[in-house]
This record gives C-alpha cells, sequence and structure tokens, in this order.
C-alpha cells in the first residue's frame, strides 16, 4: 500500500473514531476552567459597565431633584443598556482577538478547527436542505442549485442529497418549483434532488424541518439548512464537515454569514453596516460563550440523531401571542442541543457563507417584527428544566434585544415631556448632558467602529473594499443613514410589543426578498405611525422646549420623513449612484460574484 493510500485510511480511521466518541468523554478538550474565566471576567466587565452608565445617569437627573417622571425614564433607559453594553465588550474582545492573533483568531475562540488540515476525506452522508414557503421559486431554486453544482465539482459529489421542503399554500408559487425542480432534476441527472410539500404550515419552518427528519433523517449523519435567500460554497461547507467529522462533540457548528451584493441603497448600506458589526462582535462573543454559541437558523451543519432526539420544539399552550409554534427555532434549538451535552460552536470568520438582506425599510421591520414576536416567547421557555446558566443569559438576551426599542422610544417620549419642565434642566451643565449622550452614541456604535478597525488595520483588507479611505466614507455614511433610519424601526417594534399585550400577533409569510422600488403607497401604510409620532412629537417640542429641536432633529426627522426616506433609499438612481461610484462595496461586489 502506498503512502497516500496509508494517509487516506489512517484518515478515515480518525474519522470513524471521531464519530463513534461519546462527547462526554472529550470533555478535558473543552477546558472549561478557562471558559469558566473568561464568562466571569465579561460578567464582570459587562455589570461594571451598566452600573457606571446608570449611576452617570442617576447623577445628571438629581441635578433638579427627581421627579416620578424621571424615575420612569431610569427604569427605561436601565432596559436598554445590558444589550448596549454586551455589544460594547464583545466588539472590543473581538477586535483585540483580530490584532493578536490575526488569522488564527478563530481557530482561538473555535479550537477545533486547528484539527483538520482541509485535506480529510468526506465520509459521512449529509443532507442539504432548503425550506421554503411562498418564495420566488426562480430565485430560490437557483441558489440552492449553485450549491449543489459547486459541491458536485469536488470529489465528495456523492456524499450530498438535495431537499426542498416546501410550505406552500399558493398553487401557482407551487407549480412553479414543481417545474424548477423537474428542470433541475433532468440538468443534473447524478445528483440526489428530492422535493415534497405539506399541504399546511404547522410549525413554521422548525415543523417543516421536523417533518423532513422523522421522514427521513435517520439516513444522515448530518444536515445543513439553508433559507430561501442564502447560499455557501464548496470550501465552505467541506470545511464544516471535515470540523464536525473529528469533534463529536460538536451538535451545531454554525458560520459567520455575509451580505451578498445588492442593487438598492439601503441594502448596499445595510449590510455594510452588518458586516462590519458582525465582524468583531461574533469574535468576541465566541470568545466567551465557547461552547454555547448561536445558531441563526441557516448556514449551519447540524448533527441530525441528537437534533432530532433533543431539539423538537414544544407548543406552548394558552390562546395568546406568545403562545402556539415557537416562532424564533434557531437560538431554542441551539440551547437544547447544548442541554443535551453537546457544543454550539461558531465559526467567527468570513467564508464563502452569504444571505441576502431586506430590500427596503418596509421589508425589514416587517422581519425584525416576526423576529420579534418569536424571541418574547422565550419569555414562557426560558425557565425550561436543565438549560445551562450561558444558555439563559441567551435567550434573556434575545429577549432585551427587542424590549430595548419600546424603552428607548419610552425614554424619548418621557424626556419630551420633562423638556416642559425647565426647572428639571436648569442645573445641569451643558457641557455634561451633551458628552454623556456622545458617549452613549459613541457606545451603541462600537461594534461597526471595531469592524472598521479591523479593516483598516490592515491594508490587504482594507484593498478588498476598495481602500481605507473607501472604507472610511462608506462607514461614516453608513453609520448617518443607520442614525437616521433605526428610530423608524424602534417605533415600530414599540408599538407591535404594545400590541402583544393586547392580543396581537404576526403570522408566517414569505419575506419580499427583492423588489425594483419600493412604492410610496406600500411605505406610508407601514411607516403612517412614525410619521405621526414625529410630526406631533417636533410640534410638540416646538411648543413647550424649542431649544431641545437641534438635539431631537435625527429623531423627529428619522419619524416624521420616515416615509420619503424610506422610499428614496430604494430609487434604482440612488443604488445606481452608490454602485458606481464604490459606496458601501464589499469583496463580493469589485471581484463581481
Amino acid at each position: 500500500m502506498d503512502g497516500s493510500k496509508i494517509e487516506e485510511r489512517a484518515a478515515e480511521l480518525q474519522v470513524d473514531l471521531g464519530r463513534r466518541l461519546d462527547p462526554v468523554r472529550v470533555e478535558g478538550l473543552r477546558q472549561p476552567g478557562q471558559i469558566r474565566a473568561r464568562r466571569q471576567l465579561v460578567l464582570a466587565l459587562n455589570v461594571a459597565t451598566v452600573a457606571l452608565l446608570l449611576s452617570v445617569m442617576v447623577w445628571i437627573m438629581s441635578f433638579g431633584g427627581f421627579v416620578v417622571i424621571e424615575w420612569a425614564m431610569l427604569a427605561a433607559y436601565a432596559l436598554t443598556l445590558p444589550w448596549l453594553s454586551i455589544g460594547l465588550w464583545n466588539s472590543l474582545i473581538g477586535l483585540y482577538l483580530d490584532l493578536r492573533y490575526g488569522a488564527e483568531a478563530a481557530g482561538h475562540v473555535t479550537p477545533q478547527l486547528n484539527r483538520i488540515t482541509g485535506h480529510e476525506p468526506i465520509v459521512a452522508k449529509i443532507a442539504i436542505v432548503m425550506p421554503l414557503r411562498n418564495e420566488d421559486p426562480d430565485a430560490s431554486l437557483a441558489r440552492l442549485q449553485l450549491v449543489q453544482q459547486g459541491l458536485a465539482a469536488t470529489p465528495w459529489a456523492d456524499r450530498f442529497d438535495f431537499h426542498v421542503l416546501s410550505d406552500t399554500d399558493r398553487p401557482a408559487v407551487a407549480e412553479a418549483e414543481e417545474a424548477g425542480v423537474e428542470a433541475w432534476q433532468l440538468e443534473a441527472p447524478d445528483a440526489r434532488i428530492s422535493y415534497r410539500r405539506r399541504t399546511e404550515n404547522s410549525g413554521y419552518k422548525a415543523g417543516n424541518i421536523a417533518e423532513f427528519l422523522d421522514r427521513c433523517g435517520n439516513r444522515y449523519d448530518y444536515f445543513l439548512p439553508l433559507d430561501a435567500d442564502s447560499t455557501m460554497g464548496p470550501e465552505a461547507i467541506l470545511r464544516m464537515i471535515r470540523v464536525m467529522e473529528v469533534s463529536p462533540e460538536i451538535g451545531m457548528l454554525q458560520s459567520l454569514v455575509t451580505g451578498m451584493p445588492s442593487r438598492t441603497f439601503f441594502t448596499r448600506a445595510f449590510q455594510f453596516g452588518m458586516r462590519h458589526g458582525m465582524r468583531s462582535y461574533t469574535l468576541g462573543s465566541a470568545w466567551w460563550l465557547a461552547d454555547c454559541g448561536p445558531n441563526w437558523g441557516h448556514n449551519i451543519l447540524i448533527r441530525t440523531k441528537p437534533f432530532h432526539d433533543n431539539c423538537m420544539l414544544p407548543i406552548l399552550p394558552g390562546r395568546g401571542p406568545l403562545s402556539g409554534y415557537v416562532m424564533s427555532h434557531d437560538q431554542l434549538e441551539a440551547v437544547l442541543i447544548r442541554r443535551a451535552g453537546y457544543e454550539v460552536r461558531v465559526i467567527a470568520e468570513e467564508s464563502d457563507s452569504h444571505e441576502e438582506n431586506p430590500p427596503s425599510v418596509a421589508d425589514f421591520i416587517r422581519r425584525e417584527l416576526r423576529w420579534c414576536n418569536g424571541n418574547m416567547q422565550y419569555l414562557r421557555l426560558v425557565g425550561m428544566p436543565g438549560l445551562k446558566p450561558v444558555s439563559r443569559v441567551q435567550l434573556l438576551l434575545a429577549i432585551q434585544m427587542y424590549a430595548a426599542a419600546p424603552a428607548w422610544m419610552l425614554f424619548i417620549c418621557l424626556g419630551a415631556v420633562l423638556a416642559s419642565m425647565p426647572s428639571q434642566f436648569a442645573g445641569v451643565p451643558v457641557w455634561i448632558g451633551l458628552s454623556f449622550f456622545a458617549v452613549l452614541m459613541t457606545l451603541n456604535l462600537m461594534p461597526k467602529l471595531m469592524g472598521l478597525a479591523q479593516v483598516l488595520s490592515q491594508r490587504e483588507r482594507a484593498q478588498r473594499y476598495g481602500g481605507r479611505l473607501r472604507v472610511i466614507v462608506g462607514g461614516l455614511v453608513e453609520i448617518l443613514f443607520s442614525s437616521i433610519i433605526a428610530p423608524a424601526v424602534a417605533f415600530a417594534l414599540a408599538l407591535f410589543i404594545i400590541g402583544l399585550f393586547f392580543g396581537r400577533r404576526i403570522g408566517w409569510e414569505a419575506q419580499q426578498r427583492s423588489r425594483a422600488r419600493l412604492e410610496w403607497r406600500e411605505a406610508a401604510q407601514v411607516l403612517w405611525p412614525q410619521t405621526i409620532g414625529g410630526v406631533v412629537l417636533t410640534v410638540w417640542l416646538s411648543y413647550t422646549a424649542v431649544w431641545t429641536l437641534p438635539f431631537s432633529a435625527p429623531i423627529l426627522i428619522s419619524l416624521a420623513a420616515a416615509i420619503p426616506l424610506a422610499v428614496m433609499a430604494t430609487y434604482p438612481s440612488v443604488g445606481q449612484w452608490s454602485r458606481a461610484i464604490g459606496l458601501f462595496d464589499i469583496p463580493e461586489d469589485r471581484c463581481g460574484t
């Protein structure tokens, strides 16, 4: 037997040993003492930060003596602080790790990445699944077909099956799905491509996948779910599989997902900011979350049997908006598989793992409302028995992420009422108030700023975005744009959460993945409450505290002008202009992919 055959056989035996090994037996590889120390440090940093920011606000408000409305403002303000603080420290830790370890940073926080060479054979059987519900069948199937074609060009094509899991209830869309799959099967006769359509959307996406696992999950070692708007390259997929093969303790391995090239100004700005905001944040969070990592619901490799045995979601009893099927399944599945003894890890570096982002503010708000409804259901699940303490923290942070929006809006509205009481501000030095406001805004932007710093710290990275000057300009414009858009989104979330108390809930419909532009009528249907709120707030401040208008202008403009801002951000000419000058360019734009 020649050397290459011996090496290949040795790799196969290593993989087989890894697959048979009980995850409990590799507990020593997890370095629990080190992870515990990291979590204690992060807890201390966040507690100190929240306490400091809260105490400064108490001190500022104490100048004129406390009134009832200020206590309510303090409560609302306090509710916004945990998410702000965790973003601050995750991003700072992420930047530090990147500057210290460079290309090895992801392997430092997820050491299992260092166990492979990238040449190991693929012996597992893997299902690539795409759940659909009334999506654009041509675009969705085209993305999945690209995945299949990429894997077909590797020596491991026979290890993959492809499943289109339809929950579509629109006859025309279903007919197009079936025709698209049939055409794909004819084009790729050697590929194993399956199509199944359920007659009802019970359990939403999680129920769709659960039905698939009940029916044929025992055929596969792993499965990899893709959303209708996501895709992955073959090298990224094969790397994840190789890591899982030699890491039997891992139940889920999440890739870092980045945006794909887009056409509208809104989406280009959104994905530019999201990319930089997620880069350092994810690396820093992976450092202390370690074996309790995230699940974002797609572009993630999952060990089939443990998932099927431990991650089937409960139906919440009752009839209110927080009852019924769980809508935000992803993070709940992560904490359940961690409860079963398996790790959830993230590859905290960019790879060929992508998704499309909403094409307009209106579409973004619709998506956020659905996620908000789902995350609020965690209020009924955070007390589930047997969860790891860090897992409960993750569920609480998922709740707090959306609870911060109405808290922020409440703080602003109460502040507008307080502004009509000049005596409460008489003793506060202007420079103190403005300085603290600037500090809060800077802290809120830290994930994006640290992500930009990562790019700027290396000339080669910056060149992928068109150079350092282009990165700086794009970052500044995106921060300005997102700062104007954010209040309108927060206002929508605040109204929705208030509606939850009155029984309002949202359905599970197809997302708008692409559009030529947002029409005025649709923008008005979604954003009229923001407009009314912004006009009322402007009139109130103009009559009671005109001196506040310069400071509150960004919020007032965001709300009162929400409709025209949303429409103009999707104008084809504005998008074309941003592409022509390279504003918000990402590496995929510049390499033409």
